[in-house]
C-alpha cells in the first residue's frame, strides 16, 4: 500500500463501502426508509434562490385519496384526458410532444434533448423557481421524471414513487415499497425512473421486481419477481417499453451474480424471454471466461438501454465482469462484459456485439447511456451509436452492424491505456494493471470519466454531445477472489487518491459527435456527476455538487443561469410544458458517502428534493 494519508471520511468509505458503487449500480448507502410523511417544509436554500422567488406551498393530498400504511390511492379523476400511452406515441421524437417527457431519455433517440426553444439564452434570466416537492428519503435523488397528461412520475431512493400536479406540484397518489430487511445491495437503494405505457406506470424495484400501476389511480395491476434478491441481484432503472414488453435490466456485479436483461408483457407481467449477458458453457463467447468463471462472471445489465423502431433493434449496454479488480480469476477477453449488446427485442436474440473494454479489471463497464444519432462518414450517412464511456473515451458504433467507427478521449487525465487499435481494441498501460501493492495513480479511477447512474444530453442541431464528467483518480489494489452466494465478490478494492489529495474536479464537456473532438468545456472544481438536459433554444441544464441548479449555453459553455438548491444534485434535469407554459424539473439531494470517495464536497446536506422552475413570459 503507498504511504499517503487517508482522512477520517474516506476511511469510513474504504472499510464500510469498498465495493461501492463504483461499480455497477450507481446506488448509495441503504439505511433504514424514514417514516412516510404526508407533507414536509422545503429546505431553506429554496428561499435562496433568486430575489423576489417565493418558496413553495407544500400541496396537502386531496380528499379522493384512500391512505393505507404505504399507499394512497387517488379516487378521484386526474389529468387533462389525453388517454393511453402507445407504442406509436413512445416511437415519435421529442419534437412531436413539448408537452411531455416520455421515457427516460426523452424518446428513443435517448439524447434527452428537449424541443422547447424558449428555453434559451436569451431568456433563461426569467425561469424562476416555481413548486418543489419532498420526497421524504435520504440519500441519492438519481431520478429522471416522466411528465404526460400533466401528470409527473417520480421515484425516490427506496422505491418511493409520486405522481404529481406537473403545474403545481400536487400530491395525486404515492405508494412505498415494504423492502425487506436483508437486501444485499453494493451501493445503496437508488431508484431512477419509471416507464408509462397504455393506463399503466412500471417500476423495478431493489428487492429484483417489476411493478406496474394504473397511473390515474395508483392502484397496483400487477406484481411480477424479476429473481431472487438475496442472492445479490437488484434491479434500480426504469424499464424501456417496446411494443407491448418492458425491458428491464438487472444489478449486482460486485455479488458474483451472472448478468441479464428480461422482457416482461406489459399486460400482465408476465416474462417473454431473458438474455443473459455471461454465455454458458457451449454457447458463443463461453471460451473468453476460463474454467467455471463464467458462472459468476457479473457483467449487470443495470442501466436502461434504448431502441430503434425503424431498424427495430433493441440496444442493451453491460456492466464490469466479475470479480472487479483480479482478473487472474477469469482470464481472457470476459464476453459480453462492458459492452453494448443488439437484439431482436422479439426474441432477445443477439444479433452483433461490440466490447469497449475487454478483460476490464478497473470497474469500468460498459453502463452508460447511448445516444442514436447519424454520422458523415466517408460521405455516407452511417446510423450510429455514441457514447462517453466510463473508461474516458468517447466512442460511435455502427448500429446496424456493431462495426467500430471511431473511439476519442473525452477526459484531461486517462492513463490506463495509451492508444486504441484500428479495431477498436484499447492498448492496454501494463502500469495501470492492479497489484496488491499499488503505487500508480490510475485514471480515470473507479466511477469512471462518467458514471452510468447519470446520463449526459445530445443537441442534434449543434451536433454536439454534452458529458458529465469526474476528473477522479484512484490506485486499484488486487486481492483474494473467493465467491459465496449473496456475498460481495469484487477481488480487491480501489484507493481514492484524489479524494486524500482533494486533486478531484469536473466539467461539462461538449464532444463534436462527428470527429470525436472536443468543442469547449465548463469547468467545476468539484466532479460532475449530475445529468444534462439540451435545449432547441440553446441551453444545456446540469446541477453540481455543491447544490446548484447551472444553465449553460449550447454553444459556448458559457454559464448564464444558476440557483441555490438544498443539496448536491445527482439526478437527470428534464423539461416540459403545461398550458403552453415551459418548466425544468431537477432532483436535489447530496451522496456524502460517494461524493467523498471521488473528492466531492460531503458537507452539502442530504435528503430529496424536486425542484421546478418555470420560465415567467
Amino acid at each position: 500500500m503507498s504511504s499517503f494519508t487517508i482522512n477520517k471520511d474516506l476511511k469510513l468509505v474504504i472499510t464500510g463501502f469498498f465495493a461501492l458503487a463504483l461499480a455497477a449500480c450507481g446506488q448509495e448507502d441503504s439505511s433504514p426508509l424514514p417514516a412516510a410523511q404526508t407533507s414536509a417544509p422545503v429546505e431553506e436554500a429554496a428561499s435562496e434562490m433568486r430575489e423576489g422567488e417565493v418558496p413553495v406551498d407544500i400541496q396537502e393530498p386531496g380528499e379522493g385519496l384512500v391512505i393505507t400504511q404505504s399507499h394512497w390511492i387517488n379516487e378521484e379523476p386526474i389529468g387533462n384526458g389525453s388517454g393511453d400511452v402507445t407504442f406509436d406515441l413512445l416511437s415519435q421524437p421529442n419534437s412531436a410532444n413539448p408537452d411531455s417527457w416520455l421515457q427516460y431519455g426523452g424518446d428513443y433517440s435517448n439524447t434527452r434533448h428537449s424541443p422547447l426553444e424558449n428555453l434559451s439564452p436569451e431568456n433563461v434570466d426569467d425561469l424562476r423557481f416555481a413548486w418543489g416537492f419532498p420526497t421524504g428519503t435520504l440519500g441519492q435523488f438519481a431520478v429522471s421524471p416522466v411528465v404526460y397528461d400533466d401528470i409527473m412520475y417520480v421515484t425516490s431512493s427506496f422505491n418511493r414513487l409520486f405522481a404529481l400536479d406537473a403545474k403545481n406540484g400536487e400530491l395525486f397518489w404515492r405508494y412505498d415499497h415494504p423492502q425487506p430487511e436483508d437486501l444485499r445491495l453494493c451501493c445503496g437503494p437508488a431508484n431512477r425512473g419509471v416507464a408509462i405505457v397504455g393506463d399503466k406506470v412500471l417500476m423495478a424495484t431493489l428487492d429484483a421486481r417489476i411493478m406496474a400501476f394504473d397511473r390515474i389511480s395508483g392502484e397496483i395491476l400487477w406484481d411480477s419477481e424479476i429473481i431472487e434478491y438475496y442472492r445479490g441481484f437488484s434491479a434500480t432503472s426504469a424499464p424501456l417499453i417496446v411494443k407491448d414488453m418492458a425491458i428491464i435490466g438487472i444489478g449486482g456485479g460486485e455479488y458474483g451474480v451472472r448478468g441479464f436483461f428480461d422482457a416482461y408483457n406489459v399486460n400482465t407481467g408476465e416474462r417473454m424471454w431473458r438474455h443473459y449477458t455471461v454465455p454458458d458453457e457451449g454457447e458463443p463467447g463461453y471460451e473468453s471466461w476460463s474454467g467455471t468463471s463464467y458462472e459468476t462472471g457479473g457483467a449487470p445489465a443495470w442501466t436502461i438501454g434504448t431502441y430503434d423502431p425503424e431498424l427495430d433493434l433493441l440496444y442493451w449496454t453491460t456492466g464490469n465482469p466479475s470479480p472487479d479488480w483480479n482478473g487472474d480469476a477469469r482470464l481472457g477477453d470476459n464476453l459480453f462484459s462492458d459492452s453494448v449488446l443488439a437484439l431482436d427485442p422479439d426474441t432477445g436474440e443477439r444479433q452483433w456485439y461490440y466490447q469497449f473494454t475487454p478483460h476490464d479489471v478497473w470497474d469500468y463497464d460498459g453502463n452508460t447511456h447511448l445516444f442514436q444519432v447519424d454520422l458523415d462518414v466517408d460521405g455516407e450517412t452511417v446510423k450510429a451509436l455514441v457514447q462517453a464511456n466510463r473508461n474516458g473515451f468517447f466512442y460511435a458504433i455502427n448500429r446496424e452492424n456493431g462495426e467500430f467507427i471511431r473511439a476519442t478521449n473525452y477526459m484531461e487525465q486517462l492513463n490506463w491505456a495509451t492508444a486504441m487499435e484500428p479495431s477498436g481494441r484499447p492498448v492496454i498501460n501494463p502500469e495501470a494493471l492492479p497489484v496488491e501493492e499499488p503505487t500508480f495513480r490510475v485514471c480515470p479511477g473507479v466511477m469512471g470519466g462518467m458514471n452510468g447512474s447519470t446520463s449526459g444530453s445530445v443537441n442534434p442541431d449543434l451536433g454536439l454531445a454534452f458529458v458529465p464528467v469526474i476528473e477522479s483518480c484512484q490506485l486499484m489494489q488486487k486481492g483474494l477472489s473467493f465467491h459465496v452466494e449473496g456475498l460481495q465478490f469484487t477481488g480487491g478494492f480501489p484507493i481514492p487518491v484524489d479524494a486524500a489529495d482533494e486533486s478531484a474536479y469536473g466539467h461539462i464537456t461538449a464532444m463534436d459527435y462527428q470527429t470525436g473532438e472536443v468543442r469547449w468545456r465548463y469547468m467545476d472544481p468539484q466532479p460532475m456527476m449530475a445529468g444534462t438536459l439540451s435545449t432547441s433554444g440553446g441551453l444545456v441544464f446540469t446541477g453540481s455538487l455543491t447544490g446548484h441548479a447551472i444553465a449553460l449555453n449550447a454553444e459556448n459553455g458559457e454559464e448564464v443561469w444558476r440557483a441555490k438548491l438544498g443539496g448536491g444534485v445527482r439526478s437527470q434535469p428534464i423539461a416540459y410544458q403545461v398550458d403552453g407554459e415551459s418548466y425544468v424539473a431537477i432532483g436535489s439531494s447530496n451522496f456524502q458517502t460517494l461524493s467523498g470517495f471521488v473528492g466531492g464536497d460531503i458537507a452539502i446536506p442530504e435528503g430529496g428534493h424536486l425542484y421546478v422552475f418555470k420560465l415567467n413570459n
